[in-house]
């Protein structure tokens, strides 16, 4: 099996961090393991940004979410969305477009997303060679690569 390059939302990076046990955290563990995960500068900075907001606090810990991100840095294939493809819009959330900028530049094949408005985008997209999926449905596809 190849390592593919995958994008992985906010939102579920953040539910893999505050549930190991669920979708998100199998994904992403196996992403990291066996995949290239993909990082914007705009898509690391939400991450940062959300991160740190107080409500974590009762659930993380400053020394964990330090070390989150430092390993989601160290790990990530990082990438440059040039302006051409920044300026393009596809989801009605024009917030969410940065998942698909990084994705379209570093040439991923899977996005990984629990939000509706990037779901919504699963047939426009295909077309495109990207696959945008919720992390359950990713342990499928993924999986059924080996």
């Amino acid at each position: 099996m190849t390592p593919q390059r995958v994008v992985i939302d906010t939102n579920v990076l953040i539910s893999a961090s505050l549930s190991p046990a669920g979708a998100p955290a199998q994904i992403v563990h196996r992403v990291l393991a066996h995949h290239i995960l993909v990082f914007s500068d705009a898509t690391f900075s939400e991450l940062k940004t959300r991160l740190w907001k107080p409500k974590f606090d009762r659930y993380l810990s400053l020394e964990t979410r330090t070390a989150l991100l430092h390993d989601f840095n160290a790990a990530a294939y990082w990438v440059k969305v040039s302006p051409e493809l920044a300026a393009q819009r596809f989801s009605r959330d024009a917030d969410d477009d940065m998942f698909i900028h990084a994705a379209m530049a570093s040439g991923a094949a899977i996005l990984i997303s629990g939000d509706l408005d990037l779901l919504v985008l699963a047939k426009q997209l295909k077309n495109q060679a990207l696959d945008i999926c919720t992390p359950a449905s990713a342990l499928t596809v993924i999986s059924s690569e080996k």
